[in-house]
């Protein structure tokens, strides 16, 4: 396709208050093309910044991972990129590099905003993220980043609505799990075309491991253990071009799960039972190189490398509260381990999971959650967290089986929750999740599929963008097992498309067959609705 100017292609975009869908595919095609343009022809800036070309003289591109933005506020939004320095610019990696943001109105570029310049180095391995500051609510902005005679591509972002804007639509894009190895990331070239205010990332975002039977394509590298060694791996991920085409399509709001450090691990300790303190070294070093990768307001603690602060809470217009949780840093260890190895793992008769004291979020977020919830005066309760909440247990001659890892390995901790949506008479309350590699929608009650008891809140859990799923004939026992699942397909893989109007959530799971091939495109598994005031999902025929 001839397109000799991915920015002059787009330039009738930014005086839209919305954009239609054409808009986005476009869009994302440009977006997909501008990265692919050399350092030299990108070296000219637009409407720019005057000496911008000033500082390092580049051999290779620096901006070859990409940029992405993030955590949209009605005035802000974070700005992100890596100079990714090679062997042919090495006597950079010692050095303070300065960058300069520049943030657009239009895509032609021809209409500057503002501009931050500042510093990165290897300390933070060259990562730059700005908060791009005194934006209006509600409004798209274009992108870039130059670092001498280097230009970056070009990003699109947006800012959320007005705190007390009535909104009447929220678009978001739901994911998780993206094993590189186990397939192509066709969800998020989907993704990257679609009209979406804003992705949804809960988790697994990189993968540490690796399996031989289910390799597609390689990562670069060993198990990741070190500082050095969790960026190599962030950094081989970024380089998948359509997740840089999503990243650079929209902005992005996330929390992690276990993957982003190592498997099942909680809160300071791991399945091999390593000293806390030596885990404690890996889990800071993982959360060091995933702050350094993503669009995050937030880094490491200063006074404590190993705890960073993930949650979070948003708000679009007065439609919907958006709380984005970590289920991993502060939890409870997985109740009745194996001695011999840690982690979750399916149980029967396990007197540990009816301890009250024992918490996924643990406590302080507990309390947070529960004080935001009750207080929350907006539409829409979206919880956003890493896995499956509904039960998910089969019926045994031992008794009821139960996942450790999951919210079933701590029954108390979500009866609270519930309890609190319960005793606040909360409507319109809906968990967003990941995790198990399947697309689930399904209703929560205090008592799991007891008709008796009332339902209180919604759940809707997307599949992987890339990692396998369990046989969909052990899912379907559990389906059997558990009428409160509606819906549960683990052999697509893909993402979740969120409508969420006034008076209705939608969810389409958008999915392709296992393993995603490179050309796949996504067709649309199944659409469930939430209508406002009336709790539980319905199928859209």
């Amino acid at each position: 396709m001839k397109n000799p100017d991915p920015l002059i292609s787009l330039a009738n975009f930014h005086s839209r208050s919305a954009l239609t869908r054409r808009d986005w595919q476009r869009m994302a095609l440009a977006l997909a093309v501008s990265p692919w343009l050399s350092p030299t022809a990108r070296a000219q800036p637009v409407g720019g910044v005057k000496g911008a070309v000033t500082g390092p003289r580049w051999q290779n591109d620096p901006f070859c991972l990409g940029v992405a933005s993030g955590q949209p506020q009605p005035g802000s939004v974070v700005l992100w990129t890596r100079l990714r320095i090679t062997e042919a610019d090495a006597a950079l990696k010692a050095q303070a590099v300065p960058v300069v943001c520049e943030v657009f109105v239009d895509a032609a570029l021809r209409h500057p905003l503002r501009q931050w310049r500042v510093q990165t180095d290897a300390s933070r391995g060259h990562s730059v993220h700005v908060l791009a500051d005194g934006l209006q609510p509600g409004r798209h902005y274009w992108y870039r980043f130059v670092c001498g005679n280097a230009v970056s591509p070009l990003g699109h972002t947006r800012t959320s609505p007005a705190l007390h804007e009535a909104v009447d639509r929220l678009r978001i894009g739901l994911a998780s799990c993206q094993h590189y190895e186990q397939g192509h990331f066709v969800a998020h070239r989907d993704m990257a075309g679609q009209a979406l205010d804003l992705v949804l990332f809960v988790g697994d975002y990189i993968y540490e491991s690796t399996n031989a039977a289910y390799k597609i394509r390689a990562h670069d590298g060993a198990e990741p253990l070190s500082l050095d060694e969790y960026r190599e791996r962030h950094a081989h991920y970024k380089t998948d071009p359509d997740l840089q085409a999503c990243h650079a399509a929209h902005p992005w709001v996330m929390t992690w799960d276990d993957h982003e450090v190592v498997n099942d691990y909680a809160n300071d300790l791991d399945r091999q039972f390593t000293d806390p303190q030596v885990f404690l070294r890996r889990r800071a070093a993982a959360y060091q190189a995933y702050f350094e990768h993503m669009p995050v307001r937030l880094g490491p603690d200063p006074a404590n490398l190993s705890q960073m602060r993930i949650h979070d809470r948003m708000a679009w217009g007065k439609l919907a509260d958006l709380w984005t949780l970590d289920c991993r840093q502060y939890r409870h260890h997985q109740a009745c381990p194996d001695p011999m190895r840690g982690g979750g793992r399916v149980v029967m008769g396990c007197d540990a999971l009816a301890d009250p004291s024992r918490s996924m979020l643990g406590m302080a977020q507990e309390q947070w959650l529960t004080n935001g919830l009750t207080q929350s005066q907006r539409r829409w309760k979206l919880l956003a967290q890493s896995t499956l909440m509904a039960s998910a247990g089969l019926n045994t001659p031992l008794g009821r089986s139960a996942f450790t890892d999951g919210w079933d390995g701590y029954p108390q901790a979500r009866a609270r929750l519930m309890q609190t949506v319960a005793d606040a008479r909360l409507m319109d309350v809906v968990m967003l999740g990941g995790d198990v590699h399947m697309n689930v929608a399904a209703q929560l009650r205090l008592q799991a599929n007891d008709e008796r008891s009332p339902i209180l809140a919604s759940e809707v859990v997307t599949t992987s963008v890339s990692s396998r799923g369990m046989s969909q004939k052990l899912l379907s026992q559990i389906q059997s097992a558990n009428p409160d699942i509606r819906h549960a397909r683990a052999n697509e893989r893909g993402y979740t498309l969120l409508d969420i109007r006034p008076d209705r959530l939608t969810a389409q799971f958008r999915t392709t067959p296992h393993p995603a091939a490179p050309d796949a495109r996504l067709g649309v598994q199944g659409t469930w609705t939430v209508v406002q005031g009336v709790a539980g999902v319905q199928p859209v025929s």
